[in-house]
């Protein structure tokens, strides 16, 4: 059944708010009900099942059906990865997405495919007139503008509902920067008041109407109507950069908070930009539309030639003679194995610089960032699991392996997927795992609370030996002190026994790695692992969680003391 839109500006799907969080949830939910119908019973159970993997953050208890929609009816089914009518199933691209070692291509494809008007997104009468792929326009905005700031993307991007009118969005940046240069206004306040005049041209029959409700909320005045407006659009703009990303032909600025194409992708681009069809199709054909979202070979791109193929290659391996018979898919299998060589050799030189402190300076500035409500970072989640990785690997010896997804440049793509931790350390005798959160107050005990004990269990049955956990956010929830405090005196069989795991609030975690750098000697493993073995023994005769959390947040202040 296709979902009726009342948008005036294009949406972008937003669950899950990464891409690869996905692909682990349609392969359960195609290995347990494949061919039965979704309907309330099949999604409360798939909710029932979901809540015990290692991947699943959070809980999905309220409303279980209502949570498995959201999870599927949206990015999984508008993306062509699976079917739900007559009955659930995985589609060619589905398939292909489970099990492909690399995915940037597969959702390139998709991302290229997703349009508006689509027998599944129809708009209703109070909509813009859709006429639009808008991931193909969004990244065509990025080529022909050089560089495209989020607050751009926000502003005017997301009126590009027919793909005729790109170049009067070109334009209106084009406008907007050139007044950013000469107003006399502070950036915060020129953007604000420009956000609001193109709001008013865009809702300007809803304000003469004073309809100032929406779906999502009831909104009675027309400043908290436009703030509405503007908090979804930012929604939509920031999915947006995710998705993109995802493809890995987008660098994405985290400082600068922009957009631009990979110097190396561009050729890939221009040819997507000349070939691919800027119109919808098969819109009022729902069979036909299907087979050709879920064809995981359309639309063609420039790997799909065979001699551009080669080329890259000769790039890629400039001393290795290529094969120019093989198979195309033989020769992108090569390509991908010659890409990921590189990739890893730029992260083994990235390790070397950071046990050598030479990323220090930078690695705290990126924290300065990570707490503030208006970070300068484009993904803060991502960024902080990144730099804590860095600092991990900058604190101590040992093996320090991030989860985290990277681009073929070494660059952070994504966050871990959900079904391990976020970073783990593997010393000679025993093993740490490490997780980040920006989540605060009953939220972050929801969400991260039983998934540390889980990931910590998991992996202590795996190597069988000692293992810690640590886990950072910008501030600590008394309830995740309860927690982790109870688990050191409970022995749980599901979490490998008794846990060992400390909390602690960004300020502390960063003073040691600053106590490392002053150090006049590189700190051991030995001196970690003294650190959970003291918050073992003093959780033993602490009066209570409070009294064992303030004593080991003492000891991190002088961990190598």
């Amino acid at each position: 059944m296709a979902k009726s839109i009342d948008s005036k500006v294009v949406f972008m799907t937003t669950s899950p708010r990464t891409p690869e969080k996905m692909i682990p949830e349609i392969d359960l939910l195609a290995k347990n009900f494949s061919g039965k119908k979704w309907n309330v019973q099949t999604q409360i159970q798939f909710m029932q099942l979901l809540r015990d993997e290692n991947f699943f953050h959070g809980s999905g208890e309220n409303s279980p059906d209502f949570s498995a929609r959201d999870r599927i009816n949206r990015a999984p089914k508008s993306l062509g990865f699976i079917t739900l009518l007559p009955a659930i199933n995985l589609t060619p691209v589905g398939k292909q997405l489970i099990s492909a070692k690399r995915t940037e291509e597969i959702f390139l494809r998709q991302l290229l495919k997703f349009q508006i008007p689509s027998p599944y997104h129809k708009p209703s009468e109070k909509a813009a007139k859709f006429f639009v792929k808008p991931y193909l326009e969004i990244l065509r905005l990025i080529h022909k503008l050089g560089t495209l700031k989020f607050d751009e993307l926000v502003i005017f991007s997301l009126q590009i509902t027919d793909y005729k009118k790109f170049d009067e969005i070109v334009k209106k940046i084009e406008d907007f920067r050139k007044q950013r240069t000469t107003t006399t206004k502070k950036y915060k306040e020129f953007k604000q008041l420009y956000f609001y005049d193109e709001l008013q041209e865009i809702y300007k029959e809803e304000i003469e109407a004073e309809e100032f409700s929406t779906r999502e909320s009831t909104t009675k005045t027309a400043k908290e109507f436009f703030n509405k407006k503007m908090s979804n659009m930012r929604d939509y703009a920031d999915a947006c950069v995710r998705y993109l990303r995802a493809t890995g032909v987008v660098l994405i600025s985290q400082l600068g908070k922009s957009l631009s194409i990979m110097p190396e992708k561009k050729a890939d681009v221009e040819f997507i930009l000349k070939n691919v069809s800027r119109e919808p199709v098969f819109v009022d054909d729902e069979e036909k539309y299907i087979e050709y979202l879920g064809n995981p070979e359309l639309p063609k791109l420039l790997t799909d030639d065979k001699k551009a193929l080669i080329e890259k290659l000769k790039t890629e391996l400039p001393y290795e003679k290529i094969n120019e018979n093989i198979s195309i898919l033989e020769l992108k299998e090569k390509l991908d194995d010659a890409l990921l060589a590189k990739k890893n050799e730029i992260i083994r030189n990235q390790v070397s610089e950071i046990k050598d402190y030479k990323q220090y300076d930078d690695i705290q500035q990126i924290f300065d960032l990570i707490p503030k409500r208006n970070s300068e970072l484009s993904d803060v989640p991502l960024m902080f699991e990144w730099n804590t990785w860095r600092a991990m690997t900058m604190l101590d010896g040992g093996n320090i392996k991030a989860n985290l997804k990277f681009d073929d440049f070494g660059n952070p793509m994504s966050t871990a997927q959900g079904n391990m931790a976020d970073i783990v350390c593997n010393y000679d005798d025993f093993d740490l795992i490490v997780e980040v959160t920006m989540a605060s107050g009953q939220k972050q005990y929801e969400m991260e609370g039983e998934p540390v004990s889980r990931h910590l269990g998991k992996l202590k049955k795996e190597n069988g030996r000692e293992t810690y956990g640590l886990f950072i956010a910008p501030t600590i929830n008394e309830a995740c002190i309860a927690q982790f405090y109870m688990l050191y005196h409970t022995s749980i069989s599901y979490y490998g026994g008794k846990s060992a795991i400390v909390p602690l609030p960004l300020n502390i975690f960063r003073k040691m790695i600053e106590d490392s750098f002053k150090a006049d000697y590189t700190p051991n493993p030995s001196q970690v692992k003294a650190f959970f073995e003291y918050s073992k023994e003093i959780a033993k005769s602490s009066s209570d969680e409070q009294d064992w959390y303030r004593k080991i947040t003492e000891k991190a202040l002088d961990w190598l003391g």
